[in-house]
């Protein structure tokens, strides 16, 4: 069985697409799944709904934005954080949203990083690859099942 080495929940197209680009072009992680929303993440992590039959480990990281339809961020790291099984799961969060009451939220919940998308898409693949690195080749994590 093979885990998804990045779980990017993001409902944005182009934030996605400009994200998977970075982290490909950074040579970081060649197994990257993207899902729309909070609701789909969950269900993927926890292999409900359409992933029920999806088999592999949890993912090694996962890259979040706050601001989704159906299930937020928040929640989704609310649920993750309280399952025995997926609380050691690094979560990055990667949103537009720099509002102290979100940042400081997010890291009582239990986020590992909390970054804010640059505008430029230099600097925004920048911070993508410096994260992926410091998260995908420097970072030791328990394994994971």
């Amino acid at each position: 069985m093979n885990s998804t080495e990045v779980l990017l929940v993001e409902d944005n197209p182009t934030d996605a697409e400009l994200t998977i680009k970075a982290l490909l072009a950074a040579h970081l992680s060649n197994d990257i799944k993207h899902v729309m929303d909070g609701a789909e993440a969950l269900d993927y992590i926890f292999c409900k709904g359409e992933y029920e039959n999806r088999e592999g480990n949890h993912p090694n990281l996962i890259l979040l934005d706050l601001n989704m339809p159906r299930i937020s961020g928040m929640d989704v790291i609310r649920e993750l954080k309280a399952n025995e099984q997926t609380k050691t799961i690094p979560i990055i969060v990667l949103t537009s949203s720099n509002l102290d009451p979100d940042i400081a939220t997010a890291y009582k919940l239990g986020v590992n990083s909390y970054i804010v998308k640059p505008v430029e898409f230099d600097q925004f693949a920048k911070s993508v690859a410096e994260l992926g690195h410091y998260w995908m080749l420097l970072n030791k994590s328990p394994s994971r099942r």
